[in-house]
């Protein structure tokens, strides 16, 4: 279970062999640490020492976001016992030709997950732009699998990327002010949903790591820098797409979040308090997020981070203001996320049926596996 706490000033204390959320006199929540794999806190919450000792006890990953969801840092437990597993992460770091063809591999997955979403895209909405920019997408594979060092690769990861967020506007009903990946800080209704989705995202990658035994600093698409969590960000960029992306277009498509639900933050603005939970539409009834689409599904479908390096698609400032999400719909986000993650789709290379939130897992025990020597090649997540 993962549990979201963002009611400000409340107090997470230990109770008998539970941990109980607080407010005043008022209980809002009780954990039940057998049940909790990963806390998540979003601004001026406290834990009693009591309650951090539970936590570190049970080896619960225990995240620390901002109010609005920017990352800030995690409670240090016990790390993975395995020292040859992490040594053979540190010597494949040198290993140039494995860094080369990981990398392509996921890239590759990156690329043929962007390129599906705009195809998918340009059919529902019949505009043909997002289909052009699919197309060159596209074209970068061959030069992508004759790339003969890393720097290349991430080269045309960026070009991508750039050619993606080019297409993707269309993919929305109503015009959300979105023309760009902007994202310090985002502003507009679209770059904050996807600034904090893909922070969720990351927490899930990291702790899908973490199970797997591995440590999350060396990587290799993503060069390895003092405190960068690399192998982390490796991993989840086959599932910006398959997760962040195509549930940031079912979010506003299907008007589960609209203008009315962001307000924009000027210096004056004090945070506000988190509301009661309400009642979020399915939104994993939309084919967009889908792993796979049939010919049914086109017919009847009506679409209603750290980065690798900074490319046109990115802004690092833009001297306005952020545009953040209001309580309500924080909560809608949220909601819709962990529904996103609780799906269920047929994935070929496991050859069973398992929930997006497992196949996390699963791609972390499998680069496990490569690492190790037991796979040969890394094998992305794709959409069908």
């Amino acid at each position: 279970m993962i549990a979201y706490i963002k009611t400000q000033g409340a107090k997470i204390v230990k109770e008998g062999r539970h941990l109980v959320v607080r407010k005043n006199d008022g209980i809002y929540n009780t954990l039940f640490t057998y049940k909790l794999d990963q806390l998540l806190l979003f601004g001026n919450i406290e834990i009693s020492h009591s309650a951090i000792c539970r936590l570190m006890r049970e080896n619960i990953d225990t995240v620390f976001l901002t109010i609005n969801g920017r990352y800030l840092g995690r409670l240090a437990v016990a790390e993975s016992k395995n020292v040859f597993l992490h040594k053979r992460q540190y010597h494949l770091i040198d290993d140039a030709e494995f860094g080369l063809r990981f990398a392509k591999s996921v890239v590759a997955g990156k690329l043929s997950n962007m390129a599906t979403l705009l195809q998918r895209i340009k059919r529902s909405r019949k505009e043909p732009h997002p289909g052009r920019k699919a197309a060159e997408i596209q074209d970068l594979f061959p030069k992508l699998m004759m790339a003969d060092n890393i720097e290349s690769a991430r080269g045309y990861e960026g070009r991508a990327s750039a050619l993606f967020f080019e297409g993707f506007p269309l993919g929305f009903v109503e015009d959300m002010g979105f023309a760009k990946r902007i994202r310090r800080p985002p502003t507009d209704p679209v770059n904050a949903v996807l600034s904090l989705l893909y922070t969720f995202l990351m927490n899930r990658v990291y702790s899908a790591v973490r199970i797997a035994g591995l440590d999350p600093y060396p990587g290799f698409l993503h060069s390895i820098d003092y405190g960068r969590y690399s192998l982390v960000l490796d991993l989840m960029e086959e599932f910006r797409s398959i997760i962040a992306e195509t549930l940031t277009l079912s979010l506003f498509n299907l008007k589960i979040l609209q203008k009315t639900d962001f307000e924009t933050e000027t210096p004056s603005e004090q945070p506000l308090e988190s509301a009661h939970s309400i009642s979020t539409p399915d939104v994993t009834a939309d084919p967009i997020g889908r792993i796979s689409m049939t010919e049914d599904d086109t017919a009847q479908f009506d679409i209603p981070e750290q980065r690798i390096e900074e490319s046109p698609a990115e802004t690092r400032s833009t001297g306005k203001y952020p545009v953040k999400l209001k309580p309500d719909a924080f909560k809608r986000v949220i909601e819709a996320f962990e529904k996103k993650l609780t799906t269920e789709f047929y994935y070929p290379s496991a050859e069973r049926k398992m929930t997006y939130g497992d196949a996390i897992i699963y791609q972390a025990g499998h680069f496990r596996k490569v690492i190790e020597g037991e796979a040969e090649q890394y094998q992305p997540v794709l959409l069908r």
